[in-house]
């Protein structure tokens, strides 16, 4: 079967759908005592739900969009769905994100953080759709890459959390261990699969080699 060509899409959909199945249902009841950031601003709760379940939108929708087997049998769904991912997720998530980034409680180097990563996701994610518009269709898949890598920097995120927890909970006071942990886990969640996405784009695929045809001589 096609799909098994692409054996990554099935872990990959399993890993995100666990996720906002976690994640998201606390959001979704109105009570701001469960939702796993507080902050005493506030227009802060709502617009972390905007941000949350957009996010969970743009996440969900994304996966579908990589799908090389969904892409080529369902062209026509393939840009519904896209629309979908940049106008009800990234674009409402990328600017809550800028709002509450900026008032966040952990501190300047997650509040930076936060921002460099909703302008970027911003902007990568308008540019895959402005290319699809233009039927730039080998630019669209590699802005499109880009704007996944940061999309999908939620969920690293948080493993660079526990990361960090393990490593600085006894080198660090006890106040300032949020902060800490918050820095590091907001930059590496995103950078790093940011570079890992370029250096997918930039490496060289390799070249399969022709079969060699051996001739048989005849003896004269």
């Amino acid at each position: 079967m096609t799909w098994l060509r692409k054996p990554w899409v099935g872990p990959l959909a399993f890993v995100v759908v666990a996720f906002v199945a976690f994640s998201l249902p606390p959001y979704l009841t109105g009570d701001r005592l469960q939702a796993r950031v507080q902050s005493d601003w506030g227009p802060h709760y709502p617009l972390l739900v905007v941000h949350v379940v957009c996010a969970s939108i743009a996440i969900l929708t994304c996966v579908v969009q990589i799908w090389p087997w969904f892409r080529g049998r369902f062209p026509t769904w393939h840009r519904r769905i896209g629309r979908v991912y940049v106008f009800a997720g990234v674009l409402p998530a990328g600017l809550s994100g800028l709002v509450i980034g900026y008032m966040t409680p952990f501190g300047p180097v997650a509040m930076v953080s936060t921002l460099v990563l909703s302008v970027l996701w911003l902007t990568f994610t308008w540019l895959a759709w402005r290319a699809a518009r233009q039927r730039r269709f080998r630019d669209h898949r590699k802005w499109m890459i880009r704007s996944f890598a940061l999309t999908v920097s939620i969920i690293t995120n948080r493993i660079w959390g526990v990361i960090g927890f393990l490593a600085f909970a006894d080198r660090v006071p006890e106040s300032e261990l949020p902060q800490t942990i918050a820095g590091i886990s907001t930059w590496a969640g995103w950078t790093i699969p940011l570079l890992l996405s370029q250096w997918w784009l930039e490496r060289k695929p390799q070249r399969r080699q022709a079969p060699v045809e051996q001739r048989e001589t005849v003896p004269v």
